[in-house]
């Protein structure tokens, strides 16, 4: 049974049209309150309520009251006249929770003013507050002889009629009707819900949205014979792990997000992560190769001598769908001990990215997401990867469209797949595909980061990159990261040079020890169905000794068909 109807049987006996005369202070009513910005009504037109009864008020909605709101909702009530507030929390229609704050109204602090308002017939004062930042106004009266207020604030000085935040957002009291046959709360029940503030908080907010668990503390390392569990696989000496996970279907469009938390669990250095989902649409995907052999890839030969595996888009294999590009920090949580004065190492990195656009991607669906972090120590690193879906409340605008066409980040690094170093001639990176129907608003999701080749490699040296579709130029720009230094709280172990400059200072081709890579959106306009070819150049540099340049890049093709 439904737990919202704390106040049941209202009868209703009269409309207060002459609301100075004195309420009862033994007899209960319902104020109703509505919102309104800038003087105008607030759209969804759910009016505040507020039940005062002779010992408790309970401060709710009229969508609450006719069992018509959404889950979760909050209610607030309040005892009098002991000024104990309770917080009370619906999460779904069997999860009700609690939590008591005996000091919320007590330690409230008001400024007076002489200033007066008319409400509903009775002389209103002005008391003011400061609540985060927000300046709240409350214009209340003594002359009806109860106390009540639409929210929290104001609980004791009377009953408040209006609520005004920042001087543009209102709250105000339009009616004000006796009831009868007023249940009240069981506080018993209220009691057995009883959890702490922090919890509760915590708890009601996690509720407003979907939370998918992918993995929890798990280990990318590089070790010979990495073991997998029932749920969970490793696969490339233990550096890409991947799990099998089920998205819940939704009618109307999420806003999707990429939680990861990463720390050193033994390797020192700054690495190549990427969260990605590998497709099963076709014959041949990622995990033939990560079962078998990176033999099992489809062989991109641009002309330059070497052969890249599982690149690009054929007929039978589609690349691996990039959701973020990270990179890990010098040695953050394991290397924390490196002192340095005023320097309070963090103890792990946060990565957090919208990858909304993806959503139809995984709507729905039964998909293999993975991690992969480049590294070769033992002990490698910690990872712990949520994704979480939040109602954006927004309709389709049509038949969304996804093509995967390139990823040039060899995820398989440590089982001998070929570093991307196919910029080295004028050819690239291209690819051609092939659409059945028109497309429209095309754009490219691209991201682009360039890696080695010690100081004057391709890292650390501006680099433009250039698309061509279909022969000509669409978009050109330089992936350039000059913030890195921002970041030097999560790189413990970063080498510091006789400049007085450390390693994760310095800027990069798109990247920083510790930070996320933004994918950029490049406009192709309205695609006619057909052929369409794809080409990414990048003028790389030549190798130096040992080491050589190359270019991390993914892209996908998106519009509306």
């Amino acid at each position: 049974m439904k737990q919202i109807y704390f106040f049941i049987s209202l009868t209703f006996i009269s409309f207060l049209t002459q609301a100075q005369n004195k309420l009862k202070a033994n007899s209960a009513y319902k104020i109703v309150y509505w919102r309104s910005a800038d003087g105008k009504p607030v759209e969804d037109r759910n009016a505040a309520v507020v039940i005062v009864a002779e010992h408790q008020n309970l401060i709710t909605s009229a969508n609450i009251l006719d069992g018509k709101t959404k889950y979760p909702f909050e209610q607030s009530l309040v005892l009098k006249p002991e000024n104990l507030l309770f917080q009370i929390a619906d999460l779904n229609q069997d999860y009700q929770i609690s939590t008591t704050d005996s000091t919320a109204i007590s330690k409230q602090i008001f400024e007076f003013s002489n200033e007066t308002k008319n409400i509903l017939g009775y002389t209103c004062k002005k008391a003011k507050t400061i609540v985060n930042s927000n300046t709240i106004e409350l214009w209340f009266t003594t002359d009806a002889g109860i106390k009540a207020a639409p929210t929290n604030l104001g609980q004791n000085l009377g009953l408040v009629l209006e609520q005004v935040r920042n001087g543009n957002s209102f709250i105000t009291a339009t009616k004000i009707e006796e009831v009868k046959n007023v249940k009240s709360i069981d506080l018993e029940k209220i009691k057995s819900k009883l959890t702490d503030p922090l919890s509760y908080k915590d708890l009601l907010w996690k509720s407003r949205f979907t939370t998918l668990n992918v993995f929890n503390n798990e280990t990318i390392n590089f070790i010979d014979k990495p073991q997998s569990t029932d749920s969970i696989f490793r696969f490339a000496g233990g550096t890409v792990i991947a799990r099998k996970i089920k998205f819940p279907k939704y009618s109307t469009i999420q806003n999707v997000f990429v939680d990861l938390k990463e720390q050193s669990n033994g390797d020192a250095y700054d690495r190549t992560g990427s969260v990605f989902i590998i497709p099963t649409d076709k014959p041949l995907s990622l995990m033939d190769a990560l079962k078998n052999s990176v033999k099992d890839l489809p062989i991109y030969d641009n002309g330059n001598g070497k052969q890249y595996q599982g690149v690009i888009a054929t007929s039978n294999y589609n690349p691996v769908i990039e959701l973020m590009r990270f990179f890990t920090p010098f040695g953050v949580g394991k290397y924390n001990t490196l002192k340095l004065k005023d320097k309070n190492w963090a103890d792990q990195v946060y990565y957090r990215q919208d990858i909304s656009e993806l959503f139809p991607l995984v709507n729905g669906k039964e998909v293999w997401v993975a991690v992969f972090i480049g590294n070769y120590d033992k002990g490698g690193h910690k990872v712990s990867l949520n994704i979480t879906l939040h109602n954006g409340g927004k309709q389709k605008a049509g038949k969304e469209i996804i093509l995967p066409l390139f990823n040039s980040t060899n995820v398989m690094e440590m089982a001998g797949q070929e570093y991307a170093t196919m910029f080295s001639i004028d050819k690239g990176l291209e690819v051609s595909f092939t659409l059945p129907k028109d497309l429209k608003g095309a754009k490219l999701r691209y991201i682009t980061t360039g890696h080695g080749g010690w100081g004057e490699g391709d890292e650390f040296v501006p680099k433009k990159n250039t698309i061509w579709l279909d022969g000509k130029e669409s978009f050109a720009f330089v992936p350039w990261r000059q913030d890195c230094g921002s970041y030097r709280l999560s790189n413990p172990a970063s080498g510091n040079f006789e400049t007085g400059l450390s390693s994760s200072d310095l800027s990069r081709s798109n990247w920083c020890p510790g930070t996320v890579t933004n994918p950029n959106f490049i406009e192709l306009g309205d695609l006619r169905a057909g052929k369409h070819t794809i080409k990414v150049s990048i003028p790389m540099g030549k190798p130096q000794g040992n080491s050589s340049s190359a270019w991390n890049v993914s892209g996908l093709l998106m519009g509306i068909e």
